[in-house]
C-alpha cells in the first residue's frame, strides 16, 4: 500500500474517527484506526465497540486532486501516535507506505516515521445493517434535537436506559423524550416517510453527543437506519454507528400534567440572566436551590439565599400570570438547561402546585417542552 495525501485532509478524517477510539478498550487493536485505501480514496475507521465511525476522503474534490494513490491496501496504525505524527509533521505533503509486512513509512519534508501496523483483517467488521427502517432528517434540525434532549439524560448507572435518548414514531412524528427522573426534556418532529415501526429505541446520550459534534452546520439530509442492536447515522462522507440501549424505556407521558392552576409568559432570557444571577449564591449549596415566588401587578421574584453568604432578590416583570399565588423552588441548574434548550423570547410555564412537576415551553410552538421537579424547601 502506498498513497500519498494532503496532511489538512487527513487531520479532518481523522478528527472524526478519533472521537469513537477510547484507550480503555478491552479488545486491543480498537485503540487502532484502520485506513483502507480504495482506488476512489480512503477510508477511516476507529472504534469502541458501543461507537463506530467511519470517514471516507475522496482522491479528488471540487477539481483538487487530495490524494495520488499508488498502490491499494490496508492497515490498522496506533491511534493516538498516529494522530499526533500527522498533526506535528513538517509539511502539509504526507506520504504513506506500507513495506514488508506491516511496517509503515510515514514520511513529509525531512521528516520520516515508521511505526509497526496490525493486519487490518483482524479489525471488527461493520455492523450489517438492513435499510428497512430509514429515514432522513436535515443535518441542523438533527443537532437542535440533540440540544434540546440530550441534556437531560441520567449521568448515573444505576438505571443504564436512562443514560440514552428514547425516540419513537406515533402518528408521523417523531418524539424524542430524555430524563434522569428529576426532568424531562420532549421533542416532537413532523417528518415526511417516517417508518410507522419504529416503536421505540433507546441511543446513548453519549452517542448523540459524539455525533453532534461530527455534524457540520447544512441543511443536507441525514439517513438514519435502525435495528434491533444498531442506529447508522449516514451523511456524504461520514457513517456513525452507534449500539442501542437495552431495556424499555418508562413510559414519560404520564408525568406530564394536563391540567394548570398557575401560568406565567415571560422572557426567557431576562429569566435566565435572573436565575443565573440567583445561583451565584445558591451555588455553595449542595443542591444549588433557588426561590420562585408569584406577587401582584404582574410579577415574580427569583430569590435565593445561603446561611454563610447571605441571600439575594430580584423582581421581574412577566408579560401574563394567572391562576393562583404560589411559591415554589427549584435546582437553578435544571431550570438554566430548560430555558436554553427553548431559545425563544417567551416562554410558557405552568405550574399545578408548589410539590408537582411545573412544564416550560416555547410561547411560539410546542415542538418543545422541559418538565422539572420542584425541590422541597422548609
Amino acid at each position: 500500500m502506498k498513497f500519498d495525501i494532503l496532511r489538512d485532509r487527513l487531520l479532518d478524517g481523522l478528527n472524526d474517527v478519533m472521537k469513537a477510539v477510547s484507550s480503555k478498550t478491552t479488545i486491543p487493536i480498537l485503540t487502532g484506526i484502520k485506513i483502507d485505501v480504495t482506488n476512489e480514496g480512503i477510508s477511516l475507521t476507529g472504534s469502541d465497540a458501543d461507537i463506530t465511525i467511519q470517514t471516507f476522503i475522496h482522491a479528488e474534490e471540487d477539481g483538487q486532486q487530495i490524494i495520488n494513490i499508488t498502490q491499494t491496501g490496508s492497515i490498522v496504525l496506533q491511534a493516538r501516535m498516529f494522530n499526533e505524527i500527522i498533526r506535528k509533521l513538517p509539511t502539509n505533503e504526507v506520504e504513506i507506505e506500507i513495506t514488508n509486512g506491516f511496517a509503515t513509512i510515514i514520511r513529509s519534508g525531512k521528516s520520516e516515521f515508521n511505526l509497526i501496523g496490525l493486519d487490518s483483517t483482524e479489525y471488527p467488521q461493520l455492523p450489517e445493517v438492513a435499510a428497512d427502517k430509514q429515514f432522513a432528517i436535515p443535518t441542523d434540525l438533527l443537532k437542535s434535537i440533540i440540544r434540546e434532549t440530550v441534556f437531560a439524560v441520567a449521568t448515573s448507572e444505576s438505571r443504564p436506559v436512562l443514560t440514552g435518548v428514547n425516540w419513537k414514531v406515533e402518528d408521523n412524528e417523531l418524539i424524542c423524550v430524555a430524563t434522569d427522573s428529576h426532568r424531562l426534556a420532549r421533542r416532537k418532529v413532523n417528518l415526511e416517510n417516517l417508518p410507522t415501526d419504529i416503536t421505540s429505541v433507546v441511543i446513548p446520550g453519549k452517542s448523540l453527543n459524539e455525533l453532534n459534534k461530527i455534524l457540520e452546520d447544512t441543511n443536507n439530509p441525514v439517513q438514519i437506519v435502525l435495528t434491533n442492536q444498531q442506529v447508522l447515522f449516514k451523511t456524504d462522507d461520514v457513517l456513525f454507528f452507534s449500539r442501542l440501549l437495552e431495556g424499555n424505556y418508562p413510559d414519560t407521558s404520564r408525568l406530564i400534567p394536563d391540567e394548570f392552576k398557575t401560568m406565567i409568559t415571560i422572557n426567557g432570557k431576562s429569566l435566565l440572566q435572573a436565575i443565573d444571577r440567583a445561583s451565584l449564591l445558591a451555588r455553595e449549596d449542595r443542591n444549588n436551590v433557588v426561590r420562585f415566588e408569584t406577587l401582584e401587578n404582574q410579577t415574580i421574584e427569583v430569590s435565593s439565599n445561603s446561611p454563610e453568604i447571605g441571600k439575594v432578590e430580584e423582581q421581574i416583570q412577566v408579560e401574563n400570570l394567572e391562576g393562583e399565588t404560589l411559591k415554589i423552588s427549584f435546582s437553578a441548574k435544571y431550570m438554566m438547561e430548560a430555558l436554553k434548550a427553548i431559545d425563544s423570547q417567551d416562554v410558557v410555564i405552568e405550574f399545578t402546585g408548589a410539590m408537582r412537576p411545573f412544564i416550560l415551553r416555547s410561547a411560539l410552538d410546542d415542538s418543545i417542552l422541559q418538565l422539572i421537579l420542584p425541590v422541597r424547601t422548609y
